[in-house]
């Protein structure tokens, strides 16, 4: 009798708790194919994260060699934004949809 018992109870906890681990893992807000999604984005992330910051890395050390240097300074103000000394004319050639050649 008592076996009985023993074997029904150890039935329940077993059913039980693999009921439990069935609601975790497919019907929880936190279900696995969830925490896949979210470990696979999370990983897409970090990449633009290094992507980013070699960017900025490579724009500080442009930005160190063009402000530290008068002709270059000078130059990148010239083809960037079309500055000009004074009594100096600017020419700006353009294709056919109005748009610079050079960029």
């Amino acid at each position: 009798m008592l076996q009985k018992l023993l074997r029904s109870l150890r039935n329940f906890y077993v059913a039980t708790g693999v009921g439990l681990l069935a609601w975790m893992v497919f019907f929880d807000a936190n279900d696995l194919p969830t925490q896949i999604r979210n470990w696979w984005e999370l990983h897409v992330l970090e990449e633009d994260v290094r992507f980013y910051q070699e960017k900025i890395e490579t724009v500080r050390t442009e930005r160190r060699e063009l402000l530290g240097n008068d002709q270059l300074r000078e130059k990148f103000a010239r083809e960037k934004y079309l500055m000009k000394k004074p009594g100096e004319d600017v020419f700006v050639i353009v294709d056919e949809n109005n748009e610079p050649l050079e960029k």
